[in-house]
């Protein structure tokens, strides 16, 4: 069976750490993937994805139009817009590169699917951080970014609320009772966007899935994160979680 080929971009940080001994201290960095669950779920089934980390994308993520129609469907996940808009070659050698989220907008115009899954680097982010506020990957999106922080947190947990019609292919199977959530990014639902969930009345219902279209292509935003903290890990241990998500792949790319 010939599969769909599918470039996830982000999910992946640095963190370092001081450790104090009375007088002594030193300093530790570890390395940390957040997508490894969505990535087993996915594997073994009709999508061929490749996972292309953070620190990897600023370089390595496609630099044309034709590069990225080799993928069926880009997602990005938790990765800020300076990391597609600063490649090594502007940033370290001041030389003019591709601006790849223009090149995104077209690649969706011409046809092409684009995901963007929720993080402290998406929409807009921690302090305003992932910036795609204003930019071409918010034009094409399905919802409109705010223009500061547009983090939600949830510690006491919310239960996602499915809006759209049970038939809708991204839904299909999944049922209407979803584990709970810690979080999300609030954004605001553009005009003729088909709303397929949101959270809990507490939170005002703000979208959660949401599904739309570009040009010829086809978008989808999921607010909250793919895998911890934000999404706990009975929601990766829910048997919906590899059909939520690889449907939603699906129809971006039109296989519905």
């Amino acid at each position: 069976m010939s599969k769909y080929k599918v470039l996830l971009a982000g999910e992946s940080w640095v963190s370092t750490s001081t450790h104090i001994k009375g007088f002594d201290q030193f300093a530790t960095a570890t390395y940390h993937t957040g997508a490894d669950e969505l990535l087993a779920a996915l594997k073994g089934g009709p999508l061929d994805v490749r996972f292309m980390p953070s620190h990897e994308a600023q370089a390595q993520f496609p630099q044309s139009l034709e590069a990225m129609q080799e993928y069926d469907a880009i997602v990005l996940s938790d990765i800020g817009a300076n990391t597609l808009l600063l490649h090594p070659d502007t940033w370290l050698k001041s030389k003019p590169t591709p601006n790849r989220l223009r090149l995104l907008r077209d690649y969706v115009r011409e046809g092409g699917a684009l995901l963007m899954y929720g993080g402290y680097y998406s929409f807009q982010g921690i302090n305003g951080g992932a910036r795609y506020h204003k930019t071409p990957i918010e034009e094409i999106l399905p919802v409109s970014c705010l223009p500061v922080d547009d983090r939600v947190e949830v510690p006491e947990s919310f239960r996602p609320v499915v809006s759209g019609r049970a038939d809708h292919p991204i839904l299909a199977g999944i049922g209407t009772e979803w584990p709970a959530l810690l979080g999300f990014n609030e954004v605001v639902v553009k005009d003729g966007a088909d709303v397929l969930a949101t959270v809990s009345t507490d939170y005002g219902s703000l979208p959660l899935l949401v599904a739309g279209t570009y040009g010829k292509g086809r978008t989808v935003v999921w607010t909250s994160d793919v895998g911890p903290h934000w999404l706990p890990n009975e929601f990766i241990a829910w048997n919906g979680y590899k059909a939520l998500f690889e449907q939603q792949i699906l129809w971006a790319i039109g296989k519905d």
